[in-house]
């Protein structure tokens, strides 16, 4: 409750979205029929999953590179960075800036 207690209810959705992967992420939306491929639009031979999205998507690299400057080698710990109060700043920084999650929750 703590990590979540002071955010908008939109960024405490994403965060549990996240954590339990029923994000608007294309291996979500192919298990519930919304999407014709499970693949990442940028990797077309990778499965978007919530780890590819935050950790290895070579897309955003960029955004990836600002997380990593905020949270240094953290930034690499998909556990840390969805249950530390620490990195929400900068997590929801990233989300952001990749725009990939801009449909569902806007500018977050």
């Amino acid at each position: 409750v703590s990590l979540v207690q002071h955010l908008p209810k939109r960024h405490v959705s994403m965060l549990l979205w996240l954590r339990t992967s029923h994000i608007s992420l294309n291996q979500h939306l192919f298990r519930i029929g919304k999407s014709p491929t499970p693949n990442c639009p940028h990797c077309e031979d990778k499965v978007e999953t919530v780890i590819h999205f935050l950790l290895s998507c070579p897309h955003y690299a960029r955004a990836r590179h600002a997380l990593t400057n905020a949270l240094h080698r953290r930034a690499s710990s998909l556990p840390y960075l969805l249950s530390n109060s620490k990195a929400t700043t900068p997590l929801i920084r990233y989300v952001n800036s990749t725009g990939r999650l801009r449909s569902t929750f806007g500018d977050v």
